[in-house]
C-alpha cells in the first residue's frame, strides 16, 4: 500500500479510514447498551482493522502510533485499537490458531467496556484516581465480561480473557504449560501495559516505545518474557510512527521495520540543533551510520510534520530487497 500513496488525497483517505475505525469503536464502547448486535459490530471492526493492516502493516502502525501518541482525547478507543493491532501481530508471530487469535483480538477491543467514559476522563485528569474511580478500575474486568455476556457475546474464551486480563494469578504458570486461555490473557496483559506506557496522559507524558518494551521485558519473569520478546519481534524496539534521536544528533521518525528489530528504516526530519529539515530523507539504520542512539517520547517532538511526504519516502524502503 505504501507504494500507492502517491497523492495527499490518498494519504488523507487512509488516515481517515483509521480515524473512522477508531471513532466507530469509540461509539460502540461508549454506548454498548444502545448498539444493535454489539458482538457482530466488534467482528466487523476486527475485519476492518485486518483489511487496513493487510494493505501495509508499517503504514498502519505509523498512523496508529501517531494517532495514539498525539492526544489523550478519546484515549479508551485509541488504546483498545492499539492493543488489538499489537495482539493481532503477536498472534501471527507466535503462530496462534485463528480461532484463538479472534478471541484475543475481540477481547483487546472490548476489555475496558465497563469503564470507557471513566478511562477517557482519567487520561485528561491531573489528579490521582479518586477512591470511587479506583473501585471502578478494580471491578472493570469482571464487570466488563458480564456486560459482554449480556450484550450477546457467546465466545467463552473472549469473555474469560476480558475477565482475567488484570489478574496476577495467571502469571504463575510457565507460558508453555499454561492453558490456551491463560496464554492469550497474558498476551493481552503485556500488550495493555505496553500501550498504556507509550500513551500520554494529562498527568504525564507517554514513555518512549523502547523504554516501555525494555521495562516490560526487564520486569517479566522467565514465565512471561516470551511475550515481550514476541512483541519486540513483531513491531521492533522502535515501531513505525515513533521518534528517535540518531547518534549524529539528528531527529528522525521510524517509518518501516527491517529484518533487524533494533535497526528500522527512518526518515530524518531534524538537524542536530533542532531545526527541521526542509527535505526529509530516508535512511536505513541497519546498513550504515548514523544509528539510533535513543528513542523519544512523542511529547518531546512538538513539530508539525508532513506525514504524507514521510510515508511517500517510506514507500521506497518497501520496494528494497
Amino acid at each position: 500500500m505504501a507504494a500507492n500513496i502517491q497523492s495527499e488525497n490518498e494519504y488523507e483517505d487512509l488516515l481517515a479510514l483509521w480515524s473512522d475505525l477508531e471513532s466507530g469503536l469509540g461509539v460502540i464502547l461508549g454506548s454498548p447498551a444502545s448498539t444493535q448486535e454489539f458482538a457482530h459490530r466488534v467482528l466487523q471492526y476486527d475485519r476492518w482493522m485486518q483489511g487496513l493492516l493487510q494493505r501495509d502493516p508499517d503504514v498502519g502502525l505509523y498512523l496508529l502510533f501517531q494517532l495514539a501518541s498525539n492526544s489523550p482525547v478519546g484515549y479508551s478507543a485509541s488504546h483498545s485499537l492499539v492493543c488489538a493491532v499489537l495482539c493481532h501481530l503477536i498472534a501471527a508471530e507466535l503462530g496462534i490458531a485463528p480461532g484463538e487469535r479472534d478471541s484475543l483480538v475481540h477481547a483487546a477491543l472490548t476489555m475496558n467496556v465497563a469503564m470507557t467514559a471513566m478511562q477517557d476522563t482519567l487520561a485528561t485528569q491531573v489528579e490521582k484516581p479518586t477512591p470511587e474511580q479506583q473501585d471502578t478500575i478494580r471491578a472493570h474486568a469482571v464487570k466488563g465480561a458480564m456486560m459482554l455476556g449480556n450484550l450477546g457475546v457467546v465466545d467463552v474464551q473472549w469473555l474469560d480473557i476480558v475477565s482475567y486480563h488484570h489478574d496476577d494469578s495467571i502469571d504463575k504458570v510457565e507460558l508453555r504449560l499454561a492453558s490456551p486461555t491463560t496464554r492469550l490473557t497474558r498476551i493481552l496483559k503485556v500488550v495493555d501495559r505496553y500501550a498504556a506506557m507509550i500513551s500520554p496522559r494529562m498527568s504525564r507524558a507517554g514513555r518512549s516505545a523502547t523504554e516501555s518494551a525494555r521495562t516490560i521485558i526487564a520486569n517479566a519473569s522467565a514465565k512471561t518474557d516470551e511475550i515481550g520478546h514476541a512483541l519486540v519481534r513483531a513491531v521492533g524496539l522502535c515501531p513505525p510512527g515513533t521518534y528517535v534521536r540518531l547518534d549524529s544528533d539528528e531527529l528522525a521518525v521510524v517509518v518501516r521495520r527491517s529484518g533487524q528489530h533494533n535497526h528500522p528504516y527512518v526518515v530524518i526530519i531534524g538537524k542536530p540543533g533542532g531545526e527541521l529539515i526542509s527535505a526529509p530523507r530516508l535512511h536505513s539504520t541497519a546498513e550504515q551510520r548514523p544509528h539510533i542512539r535513543s528513542a523519544l517520547a512523542a511529547s518531546a517532538v512538538r513539530a508539525r510534520l508532513n506525514h504524507f511526504q514521510i510515508l511517500k519516502l517510506s514507500a521506497y524502503a518497501a520496494q528494497l530487497p
